[in-house]
């Protein structure tokens, strides 16, 4: 399938009312953020400090939470600025 046709596929979901973009932007966010509570989580309670698994350390995994944590932060805020576009009648 190239990407118009699952543009399209996307848009006709969205004009039936299935799931609104600014639904499917948040339930993303909250998926991230809860990966990166549990990766720091993991990483702050379970992790020993000189410990390598699977080549990876505790500061790449720490990284990585952080990471997961400020991308939840940056979807939310476009959630939030997607619900505004759309009570103001704007469909993007």
């Amino acid at each position: 399938m190239n990407l118009i046709c699952i543009q399209e596929k996307i848009n006709k979901l969205i004009q039936k009312k299935i799931m609104k973009l600014s639904k499917i932007l948040h339930v993303v966010s909250v998926v991230m953020g809860l990966i990166g509570i549990t990766m720091s989580a993991w990483v702050v309670l379970f992790w020993p400090v000189d410990a390598v698994w699977f080549r990876v350390t505790r500061n790449v995994m720490m990284f990585c939470s952080i990471t997961s944590i400020l991308a939840a932060i940056w979807l939310q805020i476009g959630t939030i600025h997607h619900m505004m576009l759309e009570k103001q009648g704007e469909v993007i």
